[in-house]
């Protein structure tokens, strides 16, 4: 409301208080989570020995977030300081969960292949994950059902640890797995397009449509979830691109990303077995 009022009358407008207090509260407890994250990222890296594997480990991060949201929403209590601190505390704990699944299927990857390492790793590790997750879910429960008045206080903390786990949970044996076969699967694009340099010209010709697929993908992400991430809501520039308005606009771009894909998919494949070695 207050932007357009400054807007429309020409006003200025500061919030202080309770609201500047939280506001720097928010301030100091995003800088702090970020160099938490850094930290963590940090160590998972030197652990594993690899840049891009804390990156799989630290993704179930975000996915804990979206089941704090709607735990807050299930208890009708609004987002505040307190819910940011267990965000905090969650982040640390969330992941202990993806360590204990990816050291599995590191440790399995080296007798058999790693496809066949990831299901038999979400296969043995998924009783030690539920347990992890359901001791601290249970050990919370208490605090999440007092009505007195002191537990009030913390019940967005509280919350927030609940269903960030319990949700972050599932989605640990969901989308760490997919994450490492991605990881896999770009690896040996990647590979592909290193050997595709030494293949003659017109095979090398065909190797730059995988590129141009991504390059179309990587622009309609950029022109709809990435603006949205970035401002809130969808460009203007895409109202008129299509009669029906930006969402429209973004539901063909979805159609031409999704398209690119497919072609990505085949010539990656067709590159493959051009660029297989003999025997």
């Amino acid at each position: 409301m207050l932007p357009d009022v400054e807007s429309r009358f020409g006003v200025a407008s500061r919030q202080s208080g309770l609201a500047e207090d939280e506001r720097e509260f928010l301030n100091d407890a995003l800088l702090g989570f970020l160099l938490c994250l850094v930290g963590i990222y940090l160590v998972l890296a030197w652990v594993f020995s690899s840049w891009t594997r804390p990156m799989v480990v630290m993704a179930v991060i975000p996915f804990g977030l979206v089941g704090a949201i709607w735990g807050h929403n299930w208890w009708e209590v609004p987002l505040s300081m307190f819910s940011v601190v267990g965000l905090i505390g969650m982040s640390g704990i969330i992941i202990n969960d993806s360590i204990v699944l990816i050291t599995t299927i590191d440790d399995y990857a080296r007798t058999r292949g790693l496809k066949q390492a990831i299901v038999d790793g979400v296969a043995d590790r998924l009783r030690p994950v539920f347990l992890t997750t359901a001791t601290t879910v249970l050990g919370l429960a208490p605090l999440l059902f007092e009505s007195s008045s002191q537990a009030q206080f913390l019940k967005p903390t509280v919350i927030t640890l609940v269903y960030g786990l319990g949700f972050g949970m599932v989605l640990v044996l969901l989308v760490v797995p997919a994450l490492l076969a991605a990881q896999l699967d770009i690896a040996r694009q990647f590979r592909s397009l290193r050997h595709a340099r030494r293949l003659p010209r017109r095979a090398r010709a065909a190797a730059l449509l995988p590129g141009l697929a991504a390059l179309v993908m990587a622009g309609a992400f950029a022109a709809t979830l990435g603006a949205v991430i970035v401002t809130g809501h969808l460009p203007a520039a895409l109202d008129g691109w299509v009669p029906g308005g930006a969402k429209t606009a973004a539901l063909v771009l979805f159609v031409i990303a999704t398209a690119a894909i497919a072609v990505l998919a085949l010539m990656a494949g067709m590159l493959a077995r051009l660029v297989r070695p003999a025997g």
